[in-house]
């Protein structure tokens, strides 16, 4: 890849990099110069995609982490340091889709397994991300959901996640001033990635979710995986060094109503 670009010489972790949205970034911030650290639990997709990168001429590193886990996340944040020597950025994006049920139904074993994934493992890479980067300071970029910021039936544990998602990078970002790390979040309307098309759309069950969802998309389309990446990659990048502690709609107009 050319040396030059948003993200030219700067080493970005992204998390859930093995599909959708996540590959998407890595491939992107690839080409735009970053040394990519791929993070995800399903090893041969994410060796893949790093060779996929590495075959374009970027640069890319795949990790196995459990971002449901504080060990695997931790060493993976060391061996990138090991790897690379630094950390400048970061986009924590893996993440898992509701329990599809009514609040009087949900388990809670089905509670905490979405949140151990969707909050608390975004809360647990920012802290190792956030100490590898306290010295040069850096950026990092949380993926929420135009559900973080209102209500739908049948997803109260995906909502309340991605509500947890924006108070933990506004809170984090108040604490630049401590550690030079600025954290913003986006905010996607659904997006045509594998896990959506897959288990989401077509599926009966979540048939009553999906027609109000597509008519909230005012700009007459779901979204793609490189809408939200290109969005990850200004915040990522030197060109947004004054947003700090923002919240980026990438939703094709689903929160506007």
């Amino acid at each position: 890849m050319s040396g030059v670009g948003l993200l030219a010489g700067k080493v970005v972790i992204v998390t859930g990099a093995a599909s959708g949205i996540g590959q998407a970034a890595a491939r992107l911030f690839a080409s735009e110069g970053a040394a990519t650290c791929l993070f995800d639990i399903a090893e041969a997709a994410n060796e893949a995609t790093a060779a996929s990168i590495r075959e374009a001429g970027g640069a890319a590193d795949a990790f196995t982490v459990n971002v449901g886990e504080e060990a695997s996340i931790a060493a993976a944040v060391e061996a990138v340091i090991a790897r690379h020597g630094t950390l400048d950025g970061a986009f924590n994006n893996a993440g898992i889709e509701m329990a599809n049920k009514l609040v009087p139904d949900l388990s809670a074993h089905e509670w905490h397994r979405l949140m151990d994934i969707n909050l608390t493992g975004v809360f647990l890479c920012m802290k190792y991300q956030a100490q590898a980067m306290a010295e040069r300071g850096g950026a990092i970029v949380n993926n929420s959901s135009g559900d973080g910021i209102i209500g739908q039936p049948y997803a109260a544990d995906y909502v309340a996640s991605k509500h947890g998602v924006i108070g933990l990078t506004r809170a984090a970002a108040c604490e630049a001033r401590y550690n030079k790390v600025r954290v913003n979040a986006v905010l996607p309307g659904l997006i045509l990635t594998p896990m959506v098309e897959e288990r989401l759309i077509g599926n009966p069950a979540f048939e009553k979710q999906m027609a109000p969802m597509a008519e909230r998309h005012s700009i007459g389309r779901y979204g793609k995986p490189e809408d939200v990446a290109e969005a990850a990659c200004w915040l990522l990048s030197d060109r947004s060094a004054f947003v700090n502690g923002a919240l980026l709609a990438v939703d094709g107009g689903y929160t506007a109503r």
